[in-house]
Order: C-alpha cells, then sequence, then structure tokens
C-alpha cells in the first residue's frame, strides 16, 4: 500500500443484518469530486485503498432509503466504518383497481440501435394505445399495447421509409406492433418485471419488460395519473428482421440488438357515455 494511502471498509446490512449485495457506494472528496465508485460484494463489504484524506460515502440500494456518511482516511492505516445498515424505503401508494389507458401526449416509445458498430441511432413511435386492467393484487394485472408501424421516426425521412419498407417493418404487411402482458411480478422497492408477448413483424416472442414504478400524482386538470419508465433489449433476428448490409472490414451497417425505452403516464379510463 502507498505510504499516502490507507484503507477504507465497510460491510452494508439491511434491517435484519443480512448483507446487501450489489448496491452502490460512491466515495467523494471535500470539493465534491468523485474518487472512487462501485457495488458491494457478495457479502455486502466495501474494501478499498484511497488516498488519505477526509470522504463523504453515500451508499444506494433498489428499495432501501440511501445512506450518507463520513470518513476519514489516514496514511498507512485502516478506516473502518463497520456496519451501514440500510433502512427501507417507504412504498409507493399502487394506482387504484380499475381500467386505465396509457396517455399518449405524456408517455413515449423510444428506441436506440447501433450504426457501423459506433455510434448509436434514436427514435421512438408516435402513434400508440394502451390499456392497463389494475387488479385487485397488482400481480393480477393485464397490459395491452398497440404501436402504429408506420409511425417510425429517427428524424430522417430517408431512413423512415427504408425501415418501413418490406427490408424491415414491412409495414404494408403489419401493421401495428402489439405486446400483451398478464405477469407482472415485483422484484422489490419499485422494480416490476411485466413479461408478455411482443407481435411484431407478423412473429410473437416473450418479452420482458424490466420496469421502475414512479409513483402517482394529478395532473393539471386534477385527474389521477400513474408513471413508469421500462427498458428491454431485442434481437433483430428472433422477429425475422434479418436485413443487412456489410461495410468495410465486414462491419454491419446496422446492429443485431435494439434497446427500446418507455417513459409510460396512465390514467383512469373514461366513464362510457351514459
Amino acid at each position: 500500500m502507498p505510504r499516502s494511502a490507507g484503507v477504507l471498509s465497510c460491510r452494508v446490512l439491511d434491517p435484519v443484518s443480512e448483507p446487501v449485495r450489489q448496491a452502490g457506494f460512491v466515495l467523494t472528496d471535500t470539493a465534491g469530486r468523485k474518487v472512487l465508485a462501485g457495488e458491494t460484494d457478495p457479502y455486502g463489504s466495501v474494501l478499498a485503498t484511497v488516498p488519505a484524506g477526509e470522504y463523504r460515502l453515500a451508499v444506494t440500494a433498489e428499495g432501501y432509503t440511501p445512506y450518507h456518511g463520513n470518513a476519514l482516511v489516514t496514511e498507512n492505516a485502516h478506516a473502518g466504518l463497520g456496519d451501514v445498515l440500510l433502512q427501507i424505503a417507504p412504498q409507493q401508494p399502487l394506482p387504484e383497481p380499475g381500467d386505465w389507458e396509457i396517455d399518449p401526449m405524456h408517455s413515449q416509445i423510444g428506441f436506440t440501435a447501433r450504426h457501423i458498430g459506433l455510434a448509436r441511432i434514436h427514435g421512438r413511435f408516435n402513434a400508440f394505445a394502451g390499456a392497463v386492467r389494475i387488479a385487485e393484487r397488482m400481480e393480477r394485472s393485464a397490459l395491452h399495447v398497440v404501436i402504429d408501424a408506420a409511425s417510425i421516426d429517427t428524424g430522417v425521412r430517408m431512413r423512415d421509409d427504408h425501415l418501413r419498407s418490406g427490408d424491415f417493418l414491412d409495414v404494408g404487411a403489419y401493421p401495428t406492433m402489439e405486446f400483451f402482458s398478464e405477469r407482472f411480478v415485483h422484484k422489490g422497492g419499485s422494480r416490476w418485471a411485466v413479461t408478455g408477448a411482443l407481435t411484431l413483424h407478423g412473429v410473437s416472442r416473450t418479452v420482458t419488460l424490466d420496469t421502475q414504478y414512479l409513483g402517482l400524482g394529478n395532473g393539471l386538470q386534477g385527474e389521477r395519473r400513474c408513471a413508469c419508465r421500462a427498458t428491454t433489449e431485442l434481437h433483430r433476428e428472433d422477429f425475422t428482421l434479418t436485413w443487412q448490409t456489410l461495410l468495410a472490414r465486414g462491419i454491419a451497417a446496422v446492429g443485431s440488438s435494439i434497446t427500446v425505452d418507455l417513459d409510460i403516464q396512465i390514467v383512469p379510463k373514461a366513464a362510457a357515455p351514459a
């Protein structure tokens, strides 16, 4: 160990003294500059060699209230912080049971694809609709989303026309994409896994949305709202989207995987006219 450095250690535990694995930690100096960042090991431990000095330690983990504490590391010495106890974070209230629908004005379905192995191309679908039936037990809820494939938008007309063609989405034959789920699994804290069938390009595959529940709120008109973020990764070949061209040295023009990101707000479905 360098003479000007010391060792910092601690163990991150939950309220029943079980180790919290993969908790994130960040060590900053007195000027607020990040010195070190990482995750706890399978035993919830942090062990690092850092320059001697005063530090601020922040520990975060899904479902727990963040921890902030101070640490003083002296030269050629061990600064043991002991056990860092994380407290369970208050749970966000879930939406009320009933029929809800996606608010397209405050929602977005976007995607990211690799281009020539270097850059990333970002796009979105401008037209979609969806309904959510919230059950008494959230795990028994159901979701159905329909996307207009022709509404794809990457900001470049020539590229969008190619994506609509038979080489890719073939919107003439397959005008919509659909996702239907009846499996909501709570993963702890604000995390949920929403698993269902995605039908794209005439092919259906099981897809899981890694979802973060953001809670309830009220809109400008006082209407009840619920929000979440979700992401998943799709492989084009799974949906027979196999068009490809190779550039010099065998570099693919379009990557094989697509990252899909959703920012969704839902509102209670309007009552049918009497």
